[in-house]
């Protein structure tokens, strides 16, 4: 069993560097992974009303495709960008999609992945932009607005998520570890994030007992990701 685990693209156009890494990443993978697990913020935002998808995301969405073509199971964890997945993806694409979380069992290894943007509920802002990004009321009026205007809008929404962060990277990592060792606790082997952006693998005992945190980082900067391989967990770079 080997899968990959990455998070926090945030795909906007073609000409972003990291846009271009990843295809060649998905390139340098293709035929050799089993799964991809995608922990939210793959995209910097996405609609798919009445069928109409950001024309700049044709490019990895059928990188994607070639990727399940060649056998590996593609997975998503919604993020705080990217939600409402589902009916575009699982439902068109045959991909998996987690609205929250998902509780996966590799190689007998219990592992708890999610996006991570709800593990800080002392964020009170945040949480309710949250909340009002998802409320049916805002789908029915994204759904009224022209293509081309929705995601001129959604490139301004997505800055204002980015700026509702009150704390730096290396205090949420720090939150999401102590998160994860009440996971332990309820009998995950694993957890693994996204969101904090800091590429982060803490171990936790070892041998069978052995515990892993992982915070994936992104892609933005750092090109980072997790590698699940003869059931162990490393923290990789890509270097495009």
């Amino acid at each position: 069993m080997n899968a990959v685990f990455l998070s926090d693209a945030h795909l906007k156009n073609r000409s972003d560097p990291g846009y271009r890494a990843l295809l060649r990443f998905f390139d340098s993978i293709q035929g050799e992974i089993e799964h991809l697990y995608i922990a939210g913020d793959f995209f910097d935002f996405w609609f798919c009303g009445n069928g109409l998808i950001y024309p700049e995301f044709f490019d990895i969405i059928n990188r994607l495709r070639e990727l399940q073509a060649g056998g590996t199971g593609i997975h998503f964890c919604e993020g705080n960008h990217d939600f409402d997945m589902a009916p575009y993806f699982s439902a068109q694409l045959g991909m998996e999609v987690f609205t929250d979380s998902a509780d996966l069992i590799l190689d007998g290894k219990r592992i708890f992945l999610s996006h991570g943007d709800t593990v800080d509920r002392s964020n009170h802002k945040y949480l309710f932009l949250r909340w009002i990004l998802r409320t049916r009321g805002f789908d029915i009026f994204q759904s009224l607005i022209p293509p081309e205007v929705r995601w001129k809008l959604a490139m301004i929404s997505s800055e204002t998520s980015k700026g509702m962060s009150e704390q730096s990277r290396d205090e949420l990592a720090e939150k999401m570890s102590a998160f994860s060792l009440g996971k332990f606790r309820e009998g995950f082997d694993a957890v693994i994030l996204g969101h904090c952006h800091k590429p982060l693998l803490r171990r936790h005992g070892s041998g069978a007992d052995e515990k892993i945190f992982a915070a994936l980082g992104d892609w933005v900067e750092y090109r980072s990701y997790v590698l699940f391989s003869d059931g162990c967990f490393s923290l990789k770079f890509f270097e495009s």
